[in-house]
């Protein structure tokens, strides 16, 4: 790689402040130097440029033509140089943990219980990313919370636990819901990229038929089961969702399970990660800290 040839930057900072502000003085004042210097550095800059970069004139400092061209590349540079230490300047001493997940995952479950890890660890910054449909890995990520069968080929997969599908709405209508049928008049609300879950429900359930006629085979549908709870919340009808993201609204009563079974999900959340990331200094806190929240879950 060749050298760079760059002239004074002293003699660069001096000529940009001065053609900045019009003025010797007023550069020098910014520069902390005197406006003897500020001539000085200038002039320096002109003779080994080989060519004036001002129109020295009675009451006024003018910008010759290769002046003129010179300062505003000259701004630009010095201010994304000032922008770029103020920023490494407020960088965290501590490691960065990016954790990737769904974003139902993110909201209705990880977010509001993450002040406890926060607490225990304030050293680490957390910084939560969300995928798509699946929340696909991204080797950008220090790990990821998945739900899969285990497998992602190149990648570490710790079970963390599993979960059932259960009916939930609001508490006013559950009061009208006593047993499975009673869906026949209800408006269900299905998840668009999971279109097996209520026919698998309704078949545990004894009432299959319902699959393909009344409000159940009409129904809405949403794109993520985090709108089709909210949904449910607001009255609209009848969510099915894994149970750990309704708990918080089931606790605290905006949510009803009118009724069971509760279906058994085909797979399970992993905490995925590569091999070389295992020791890195957010994610073993990180996993033992997940691992016990988990435990609640099972």
């Amino acid at each position: 790689m060749s050298m760079r040839r760059l002239p004074s930057l002293n003699g660069l900072r001096a000529f940009e402040a001065a053609a900045r502000h019009g003025s010797f003085t007023a550069a020098a004042a910014e520069l902390h130097v005197s406006q003897a210097a500020v001539s000085r550095m200038v002039k320096l800059l002109e003779e080994r440029l080989g060519f004036a970069l001002f129109d020295r004139r009675a009451n006024a400092l003018v910008l010759t033509d290769r002046g003129g061209a010179l300062r505003p590349a000259l701004t630009e540079a010095f201010d994304g140089i000032a922008r770029r230490v103020e920023q490494v300047s407020a960088m965290r001493a501590g490691p960065v943990l990016t954790v990737g997940m769904g974003a139902t995952v993110a909201v209705r479950w990880l977010i509001p219980r993450l002040s406890g890890f926060h607490l225990a660890h304030p050293e680490i910054e957390v910084r939560i990313a969300t995928g798509g449909a699946g929340a696909p890995m991204n080797d950008d990520w220090t790990c990821a919370v998945l739900l899969g069968d285990g497998q992602w080929p190149g990648y570490e997969a710790e079970r963390l636990f599993s979960s059932s599908l259960q009916p939930v709405c609001a508490p006013r209508l559950a009061a009208d819901l006593h047993r499975p049928a009673d869906l026949a008049g209800a408006t269900l609300l299905h998840v668009s990229h999971w279109g097996e879950d209520w026919p698998r429900w309704l078949a545990a359930a004894g009432v299959a038929d319902l699959a393909t006629k009344g409000g159940a085979a009409k129904g809405l549908s949403f794109g993520s089961y985090a709108m089709a709870l909210q949904a449910a919340i607001d009255g609209v009808g009848v969510a099915l969702a894994p149970r750990f993201y309704s708990l918080d609204d089931l606790a605290a009563g905006r949510l009803a399970t009118p009724f069971g079974p509760a279906v058994p999900m085909v797979h399970s959340w992993y905490l995925v990660y590569r091999a070389s990331r295992r020791e890195d200094a957010g994610l073993t806190p990180f996993r033992d800290w997940l691992h016990v929240l988990c435990a609640e879950l099972e």
